[in-house]
């Protein structure tokens, strides 16, 4: 199913993007565009990234700094 229509980008898609680290709308636009025409996926996108866990998000919710230990990780 497409969650975004202007760029053809499936929910498969987005998910795929969010396992691999995007945690964010804006991550996700960086991905593969959805969300930066017209707007009206935006909302379905923080839908399906509510869904997962997010390391980046984990990280800041222990008050760990993010950028720094993602780096490190890699």
């Amino acid at each position: 199913m497409y969650v975004c229509s202007c760029f053809q980008v499936t929910e498969a898609q987005v998910q795929q993007h969010a396992d691999g680290g995007a945690c964010t709308p804006r991550q996700i636009a960086s991905a593969c565009k959805a969300g930066t025409d017209c707007g009206s996926c935006v909302r379905r996108i923080q839908a399906i990234l509510g869904r997962g866990a997010c390391p980046r998000r984990d990280l800041a919710d222990q008050g760990q700094p993010v950028l720094a230990a993602l780096d490190e990780a890699a």
